[in-house]
């Protein structure tokens, strides 16, 4: 089969075509015909090295594809299913492992295309919008990066909830894009002060969250935003790891409350899974979540595609086809 490998960590380049074994699936493992392969900035972070991981390496954890074979003890699943996950193992790929109790069964009405952009963003933007600060009617929210794959998304599911939604994005592209998500007031990072902007939108009073996958770039000013006991929710770091930071500030700047969440403890479970990924897959097989899927790049480029997601040349989800 055909895979992007890398033997050391560096930039770009390092990402390889290779040809390598089809793998067999052991017990609790499912063999998945990639269709659609999830880019997503993880990746660029195990292949720069900031993430660490055992060389040679085949990135990427999130797909959709068809069943190929099943491994011992498997059930649930057939020869055939289309399904994803956000924990296949090597997934930029033609073939590669997940394990079952990781996997979903995408429902009809959703292509391979969709059911791979609304995995790991799409259930982000769930826990989110859900668990993490879970909106209600009157809430208002800041959302970093707002045309971004997970700003879209949870841009619609913050609306849907009734909050408003006030977003930062770097050009007027981006800005309609994320208007036509929802969002009510838009702000362009590098021409604002985003936090004065947010002030004075807010009458002064402050959001009552800000989501930030931008991190170290944003977060100080991020706090600037928050309502008394407002909570930051940091859920990403496109421009680099937030600095040490003196937990003093907090009380200073209002009893804020400040997490760092992460998927994989909001989908522990198998029924915290089935109802993130069934919610988000019914509402787009509906017509109620709208995904924006135009950035899909050949196996062989994934280095291009990385390099485009690096430089915020992209809006929505990025995908590569195996």
């Amino acid at each position: 089969m055909k895979a992007i490998q890398l033997h050391a960590t560096g930039g770009p380049e390092v990402l390889t075509l290779a040809e390598l074994p089809i793998p067999a699936p052991g017990p609790g493992q499912v063999l998945i015909r990639t269709e659609a392969i999830g880019v997503n900035f993880i990746e660029i972070y195990f292949r720069k090295g900031v993430y660490k991981a055992a060389l040679p390496l085949v990135p990427g954890t999130e797909a959709s594809g068809i069943v190929e074979a099943l491994g011992p003890g498997v059930t649930g699943f057939t020869v055939g299913d289309l399904v994803a996950s956000t924990a296949v193992q090597g997934s930029y790929a033609e073939y590669a492992l997940a394990p079952a109790v990781q996997l979903v069964k995408v429902p009809d009405g959703v292509a391979p295309e969709q059911a791979a952009a609304a995995m790991l963003q799409g259930m982000t933007a769930h826990y989110l919008a859900h668990s993490t600060f879970p909106l209600k009617k009157g809430d208002t929210a800041l959302v970093h990066a707002g045309a971004g794959g997970v700003g879209l998304l949870l841009t619609q599911m913050a609306v849907r909830m009734g909050a408003r939604v006030i977003t930062t994005v770097g050009s007027a592209a981006k800005a309609e894009l994320s208007r036509e998500a929802g969002a009510s007031d838009v702000i362009f990072y590098d021409e604002q002060d985003f936090d004065v902007e947010v002030k004075r939108l807010t009458g002064g009073r402050g959001v009552d969250v800000v989501y930030d996958s931008v991190g170290k770039t944003t977060f100080d000013r991020s706090l600037n935003c928050l309502r008394p006991r407002g909570l930051m929710a940091l859920f990403g770091a496109s421009s680099g790891a937030v600095p040490l930071f003196d937990l003093i500030q907090l009380n200073g700047k209002g009893s804020l409350y400040v997490t760092r969440p992460t998927l994989a403890h909001y989908i522990s479970t198998r029924e915290e899974l089935e109802w993130r990924s069934g919610e988000v897959m019914r509402w787009v097989a509906a017509g109620e979540l709208k995904l924006r899927t135009e950035h899909i790049y050949p196996l062989e480029q994934a280095a291009q595609a990385q390099i485009d997601m690096e430089a915020r040349r992209t809006t929505g989800k990025i995908l590569l086809e195996a």
